[in-house]
């Protein structure tokens, strides 16, 4: 059983930069090999990926994501972190925290196992 937590979200003006966070909780057993990511989904759109980072610290990044946004993970802490900069409105979305127990660099969202409750980010002035 796993539980994502994100934190991290709120208002920032265009231009602005923004951290998230997302800490797993597991109990029983969990694979070593894994994904994580952070998806993002704007009202009326579907769900999109930014980011992605395995257990083995390899990244991959969307094509709107890449330059302005960095995935980074803390192992002993289990928990990954999105750092994006030079945000503009059109980044204003629900972010999700994902894990899936495999190394996976795609953007089919069925294949996360799980999801955190997201975390609201609005980009405005």
């Amino acid at each position: 059983q796993v539980q994502l937590l994100e934190s991290g979200g709120g208002l920032v003006q265009p231009g602005g930069s923004l951290r998230l966070s997302c800490t797993a909780s597991e109990t029983g057993f969990s694979p070593s090999r894994n994904t994580m990511a952070w998806w993002r989904q704007a009202p009326g759109k579907q769900r999109d990926l930014v980011a992605s980072i395995t257990s083995g610290g390899t990244p991959y990044y969307s094509g709107s994501a890449r330059g302005r946004f960095t995935i980074s993970k803390d192992n002993a802490k289990k928990t990954v972190y999105l750092q994006g900069d030079s945000l503009q409105p059109d980044d204003t979305a629900v972010y999700y925290c994902a894990l899936a127990y495999r190394y996976y660099s795609g953007n089919r969202p069925d294949i996360y196992e799980y999801w955190g409750q997201g975390t609201q980010v609005t980009v405005s002035s």
